[in-house]
């Protein structure tokens, strides 16, 4: 019997253990129906596992594994969204469209005459009725430029006329940034762009496409770091996360860091805690990075649970110095002289010195709050932690009972948390004392249920352990409540790879990062992509840059207390 036989089968018999007043057998079919749970979930695993081994030998024998197909019509039970829940509850409907006339500039008047032939004499003129046709033309514009030539014998020098300043090789900067635009906003292939190119007699080759992407972009390196730091002074929290990038079929990480002003892409072989941190930085490279080891760094070995002794050690060697990666190796050989010994313990000694030392970093803004999942490479970095209600979320969609009381259970618990959740979008709009001592105390209560659903029980007992990280908003109202800043930023690196697999050299993979930068932060500030690309590769320079929008923008961050 499948689970979906064994859930029916359920329902039929609907036993309800707790409107059963003998406790004893209460209790027992309590026991029965959690061995149902229990083994149906087991069963469920054991089946992909042996269709995994099975698979793997029909590969051992050269024939094919069993095809994944899914059934036509019907979506798989994978959904673990929760954004039916989150909706508010009560919205109007029925909202009057916004009209689009007021953003379309006009460039021509065109005015269509009525032949005089055919109107009787006593037509009057009662003015005209407006009709807009937004239209665009691609037409090519290419010049033939005459240099005038002089010699001086005199002087024994040759003089001759310069082009315009923006002109560098063979292709305009409208060219230059109309390629920049399909690749970087229309996420079109380098082949394609060279098709497009084609069908309107630009006569241009893959490799030259291939450098205008990649080649001599330090301009928009800089305005990507610029952007970067505009972006981390611009609120008192920061958002990030990760996902899967490739560079030369290698598997690599981008990392997404971002507000509500800007968003910045780091693509890194690992996303380890000290690669976020050397993100956080200005330094993803880790070129130079440092390792500062005052009583935070020790206090962090002790939560790290190193032991005592080597703590005190580590005291009397290097308690108040600076150390930089050539040093800290050479320390660790000198507590580790065997190279295969205490590999965890030295990463947590080179993660607790540097992120001393970015706490006391002056040259490149601290964030004192970020907002993240649970992943544990993000804890530890900054002064506090914000976590994400909608991934706490997920982790309870995640759970699928066969058993119908332990389904109605999960429903109703949801019920109340995305209440809940409600209740803080509405206290962040008008935050008061009394609000965050009432939700305070209603998150012990929501989160100390007991439901007999062993499973939903343990959840909730995990989300009740990050009390302090969830309701961040109760202290600072302005940290949103869930990190959809920096997943909207990853759906951005997961469509550009689902067109150009990776990126094969590291300028490609630079360039990769710093236009995802550009183009995602210019979206945001309402600044057109194309426009902004044209008006730096032109060298005209007449757009603010987005860092400067994003000062203007942004605030000097919230009152946030370190110590």
């Amino acid at each position: 019997m499948n689970l979906s036989g064994i859930t029916q089968t359920l329902e039929t018999i609907n036993i309800r253990p707790d409107e059963i007043h003998e406790e004893q057998l209460s209790e027992a079919f309590r026991i029965l129906l959690q061995l149902i749970e229990d083994l149906s979930e087991n069963n469920e695993k054991l089946k992909a596992e042996n269709q995994k081994l099975r698979d793997e030998i029909s590969l051992m024998k050269g024939e094919q594994p069993k095809p994944d197909i899914k059934p036509s019509g019907k979506k798989p039970n994978v959904d673990i969204s929760s954004e039916e829940e989150r909706k508010p509850k009560n919205t109007p409907k029925n909202k009057k469209p916004k009209t689009k006339k007021d953003k379309i500039k006009i460039d021509r008047v065109v005015v269509c005459e009525v032949d005089k032939d055919i109107l009787p004499d006593d037509a009057v003129f009662k003015g005209y009725q407006d009709v807009v046709v937004q239209e665009i033309k691609i037409i090519t514009d290419n010049i033939e430029y005459r240099k005038e030539i002089y010699y001086s014998p005199s002087q024994n020098k040759t003089y001759m006329g310069k082009t315009p300043s923006e002109i560098e090789g063979e292709f305009g900067p409208g060219v230059k940034s109309t390629v920049l635009t399909l690749k970087h906003v229309a996420n079109v292939s380098e082949s394609k762009i060279h098709e497009f190119l084609g069908n309107f007699n630009i006569h241009i080759a893959p490799s030259t496409i291939s450098r205008i992407l990649t080649k001599n972009k330090e301009l928009f390196h800089q305005e990507k770091a610029d952007i970067f730091r505009a972006g981390l002074l611009s609120t008192g929290y920061q958002q990030m996360d990760d996902t899967i990038s490739n560079v030369h079929s290698q598997n690599h990480y981008a990392q997404i860091v971002c507000n509500p002003y800007y968003t910045a892409y780091f693509t890194t072989p690992r996303k380890d805690r000290l690669t976020v941190l050397d993100i956080l930085r200005g330094d993803p490279d880790g070129e130079s990075r440092s390792y500062y080891f005052n009583e935070e760094a020790f206090g962090m070995m002790a939560e790290f649970r190193l032991s005592k002794k080597l703590i005190d050690r580590l005291r009397d060697l290097i308690s108040g110095k600076t150390l930089d990666e050539s040093q800290m190796q050479k320390l660790l050989e000198i507590i580790y002289p065997t190279p295969d010994k205490g590999k965890n313990n030295r990463t947590r000694i080179m993660e607790a010195g540097a992120i001393a030392a970015y706490h006391q970093q002056t040259d490149f803004p601290v964030i004192p709050i970020l907002l993240t999942d649970d992943a544990p490479q993000f804890k530890r970095l900054t002064y506090e932690q914000a976590l994400c209600w909608v991934h706490d979320g997920r982790n309870y969609k995640k759970l699928h009972p066969v058993v119908p009381v332990y389904h109605e259970t999960l429903k109703k618990f949801l019920g109340m948390y995305w209440d809940y959740y409600r209740k803080l979008l509405e206290f962040k709009e008008t935050p008061t004392s009394e609000e965050v001592e009432a939700l305070s105390a209603e998150f012990n209560e929501l989160f100390s249920t007991k439901t007999r659903y062993p499973a939903l029980d343990d959840r909730i007992i995990k989300t009740a352990g990050k009390k302090s990280e969830l309701l961040m908003a109760l202290k600072y109202p302005e940290v949103p409540l869930h990190n959809n800043e920096a997943e909207l930023g990853a759906r951005a690196q997961v469509r550009r790879r689902d067109v150009s697999l990776h990126t094969m050299t590291k300028d490609g993979t630079k360039a990769n990062d710093t236009f995802l930068t550009i183009v995602e932060t210019a979206k945001k500030l309402g600044v057109s992509a194309y426009a902004y690309i044209y008006d730096r590769v032109s060298k005209r320079f007449c757009m603010p840059s987005l860092a400067e929008i994003i000062r203007l923008k942004g605030v000097s961050g919230m009152d946030y207390d370190a110590g």
